[in-house]
């Protein structure tokens, strides 16, 4: 009778050691082939080997879920394609009324007019041409966000494009008080980049330090491809900071901006595979834009 229950008791061993096992097995299964249908744009259903009732309805909830990801991915792409091409539309619709009143506002400007209407017309080309700006930005932005592959990858000297950045920025900085000190290694960095949208990047970089900063610009090139922009900028709290990528994000201290500046920036940017983040401690915003070898 003993020996016939450590039989027994053997066989239920063995039989739930097997069920075990099974069970692991189709649990890596289940994790490779998730793995592969997120890493895929496939509507297969996840297979699996074993006859387990309850690994299967597992995989099959898993199936349901992936299906609703999908669909909801699907809905952000439509959506997001829409709202480009509606801002290029909107802005390219813009572009042609405004440059036709820019250019009436110069022709008035040569004609005798009285202190008053000389000062409201300086107003009017004033607002009109922030406007202007406003609306190529938001063109720039629908082109660079639509056109992923128009880029001309080249040999580019990271040192010449801040000299030249900065350069650029000479006029608007100093017109605010603000001297940039700036640091550059001993020897060229070179990367594989494309020339124009690295122009771009630190264009977008210079503009959003002269709206933040309190007064001064430190500009640092490292050797290891990282261009570093910080400033001394009393007017944002780590919040504001953590969402300065965010696309149409602005504050206050930068009226006259759509915020798509660092949107652009950064999308150019991870097209030429760097990175950039944003960082604020003790009052001073630092964004660093990062092109590794």
């Amino acid at each position: 009778m003993a020996y016939l229950l450590c039989v027994l008791l053997a066989a239920a061993v063995l039989a739930l050691g097997l069920k075990v096992l099974a069970m692991r097995r189709a649990a890596r299964q289940i994790v490779r082939e998730l793995e592969e249908k997120l890493s895929e744009d496939t509507n297969a259903r996840i297979s699996l080997s074993t006859s387990d009732r309850e690994m299967r309805r597992l995989a099959a909830e898993l199936d349901r879920r992936l299906r609703q990801l999908r669909a909801a991915e699907l809905r952000y792409r439509q959506g997001d394609r829409e709202l480009r091409d509606a801002i290029t539309n909107v802005s390219h619709d813009l572009r042609t009324p405004l440059t036709a009143i820019c250019g009436y506002l110069e022709m008035m400007e040569r004609e005798d007019m009285s202190a008053d209407a000389r000062r409201y017309a300086g107003r009017i080309a004033q607002r009109a041409g922030a406007m202007k700006t406003l609306t190529e930005e938001l063109f720039r932005c629908s082109v660079v966000l639509s056109a992923p592959e128009d880029m001309t990858l080249e040999p580019v000297d990271m040192n010449a494009a801040v000299e030249q950045a900065a350069a650029d920025f000479y006029a608007a900085l100093s017109g605010r008080g603000i001297t940039p000190a700036i640091a550059l290694p001993p020897v060229r960095v070179v990367r594989t980049l494309d020339r124009a949208a690295l122009g771009r990047v630190l264009e977008n970089l210079f503009s959003n330090a002269l709206k933040y900063s309190a007064g001064d610009l430190d500009v640092t090139l490292t050797e290891d491809g990282a261009v570093t922009l910080s400033n001394t900028a009393p007017g944002l709290d780590p919040v504001q900071v953590g969402r300065l990528f965010d696309r149409f994000f602005t504050l206050d201290a930068a009226r006259g901006s759509t915020g798509l500046g660092l949107t652009i920036a950064r999308t150019l940017t991870e097209r030429m595979g760097g990175s950039v983040r944003a960082d604020y401690a003790d009052g001073r915003l630092a964004v660093t834009v990062r092109f590794p070898p």
